[in-house]
């Protein structure tokens, strides 16, 4: 049994991390969707506990894939829960360079797992939980950017107006 960890922030998710998930739980028997908990960064929207609350109900019914939080490095996360690959997803080349380094990092850190890349499928690649939250906090239509789990709660953190469609 082959398991993978997706890490991030996922401050908030959107279309283009359920894209990830999806295409990742197809290629590995169980993936971990993994928030990190950063205790020196209290600049999210989301706690650590909302975002899994809203990755859990997102990706209800989808086989292999349970949610998970941490904190500390993701090489020993990876060790502690028994994960042999890393998956990040990619959205340009700018994200590449940043990524590598990472992947070589964690290689390092944690020799028993692997880093595996997933290209966003390109209807996502232009999407980020920053412009999300930006353009949420202004009162626009983030509906066709996010899954309808992450739009509630925004609409009920934010007042963002939700569009039928």
């Amino acid at each position: 049994m082959v398991h993978a960890v997706y890490p991030g922030s996922f401050d908030p998710l959107h279309n283009g991390h359920v894209d990830v998930i999806r295409r990742a739980s197809r290629i590995y028997d169980l993936l971990t969707v993994a928030v990190l908990q950063n205790p020196l960064k209290q600049t999210g929207l989301f706690s650590a506990e909302e975002r899994v609350a809203i990755i859990r109900e997102a990706t209800k019914g989808m086989p292999g894939v349970q949610v998970d939080s941490f904190d500390g490095l993701l090489a020993d996360y990876t060790r502690r829960i028994g994960a042999t690959v890393i998956v990040k997803g990619l959205r340009a080349i700018s994200d590449f360079e940043y990524e590598l380094q990472m992947a070589h990092l964690n290689r390092q850190l944690n020799p028993d797992a692997e880093t595996t890349f997933i290209m966003t499928a390109t209807r996502w690649s232009y999407v980020s939980s920053t412009r999300v939250k930006e353009i949420a906090r202004y009162g626009a239509d983030v509906s066709k950017l996010v899954p309808r789990a992450t739009l509630k709660r925004l609409n009920e953190k934010l007042g963002a107006v939700e569009v039928a469609g």
